[in-house]
């Protein structure tokens, strides 16, 4: 399963337009994604309510992980949303 770790870069991190944004994007993968802050369990990324239950801030470390054919794309396509200012 591909995984990758980055550093959240909006500066209100995955809230409100950020997660929408994320939630949006990973609802159009054709693979089950999953996101986990530092040390913490794995949720849907697919799911507005679970990312916005993990309470990612600005400069959080969150895991982006996928399964299926296509993981590899999904997990970079998403880590690349994370990294970049969503609010901007």
């Amino acid at each position: 399963m591909p995984e990758r770790t980055v550093t959240v870069a909006s500066s209100v991190g995955l809230h409100a337009r950020p997660a929408a944004v994320f939630v949006k994007k990973a609802k159009e993968l054709p693979v089950p994604v999953t996101l986990a802050k530092e040390g913490g369990k794995p949720v849907s990324a697919k799911s507005m309510l679970q990312v916005m239950s993990l309470d990612v801030q600005h400069g959080d470390e969150v895991t982006v992980a996928a399964e299926g054919e296509g993981a590899d794309v999904a997990v970079d396509e998403l880590a690349g949303l994370l990294e970049s200012d969503l609010d901007a």
